[in-house]
């Protein structure tokens, strides 16, 4: 595809010939589209073809392609959202939308590394999200292309297989790496934190944070099985004693905070594989987008939407996910 944001009318024509589409746009566009085999859901912020771009007008597309056939769209909710790793285990990758702060998006937060058969098969995509100019007004929501139903609660998936000498991969790009300061562990799981163990010693981590004055805009890293993953700030409240979090934290985990990062454009260009070839599907974080102001800026080969979160077998924070569709080995 030539172009990666498209307006509502020539989204409706790919809908209408047939295509399979995984959709991102502000909720007023995509309850325009008709019905059809496609995906989507709530973010007015992308990364396109000239770079990071506010706009509700426009529709951000990822079509599947020729390469994935008998996409399968499928729903889930707080209850059966277990059951995608189990379901995906027949298809090449799946593609997942869930909207954000609903009981779904939690459940899969807190839950995924738990569930049957997780990471058995790519599960990649993304937390669909709002302006930020309308928090606390009105609520994300995924939709059902099929029936054009917009959801506030559950999450879509396109279940994609591939033709024989394909093999899809996913993989993160996260420019961010432990600093040199002490290990922090947490004894709940979960979204907020009041207290958490800094340097062997319990703390109240909203008040430590403050008399550090730590930049919360970088965030926790750890090792999750040999892969970096981040968990972003969200606020925190030292009136309240509370920390809160964009991806929930673990108990037996270690964390530390993140080195700074001077140029953001210079360090994802370095970590940018040089022979990455073609990208099918990627989205990046909406902290990234603000932190690193991206409007305007080109992220090498990606394009995508700015998401409240991505997905990449689990939950994770300020990074690039993608993925790649290639030749089997051997073939």
């Amino acid at each position: 595809m030539a172009k990666a944001l498209f307006s509502v009318a020539e989204v409706a024509r790919l809908i209408e010939s047939g295509k399979t589409l995984a959709l991102a746009g502000d909720e007023r566009v995509l309850r325009q589209l008709p019905r059809g085999n496609w995906i989507g859901g709530t973010t007015p912020y992308f990364i396109g073809d000239a770079g990071g771009v506010c706009s509700r007008d426009l529709i951000h597309v990822t079509e599947l392609g020729e390469d994935a056939q008998a996409a399968q769209i499928a729903r889930y909710d707080a209850r059966s959202i277990e059951r995608v790793y189990i379901d995906a285990a027949t298809a090449a990758y799946s593609l997942i939308i869930i909207p954000a702060q609903s009981p779904t998006h939690l459940r899969f937060a807190l839950g995924a590394p738990s569930f049957e058969r997780f990471a058995h098969r790519p599960l990649i995509g993304w937390i669909a999200g709002i302006h930020l100019d309308d928090l606390g007004k009105v609520a994300a929501l995924v939709f059902d292309g099929r029936s054009g139903e917009a959801i506030a609660d559950g999450a879509v998936v396109l279940h994609a297989r591939l033709p024989k000498g394909k093999v899809a991969e996913l993989a993160i790009l996260n420019i961010f790496e432990m600093g040199e300061g002490p290990d922090i562990k947490f004894e709940k799981d979960g979204f907020e934190a009041r207290e958490a163990v800094v340097g062997g010693v319990r703390v109240n981590w909203a008040k430590w944070l403050e008399q550090k004055q730590a930049d919360t805009r970088l965030p926790l890293v750890a090792d999750y099985l040999g892969t970096r993953v981040n968990v972003s700030f969200q606020n925190v409240d030292a009136a309240a004693s509370v920390v809160r979090f964009y991806a929930p934290v673990f108990v037996g985990v270690t964390y530390r905070h993140a080195r700074p990062v001077r140029d953001y454009a210079a360090q994802f260009t370095r970590h940018v594989p040089a022979d990455i070839g073609q990208v099918t599907f990627s989205c990046n974080c909406i902290l990234n987008y603000l932190y690193s102001e991206l409007e305007g800026k080109r992220t090498a080969a990606f394009t995508g939407p700015v998401t409240f979160g991505e997905i990449a077998y689990q939950l994770v924070n300020q990074t690039l996910a993608y993925l790649l569709v290639n030749d089997a080995a051997g073939t």
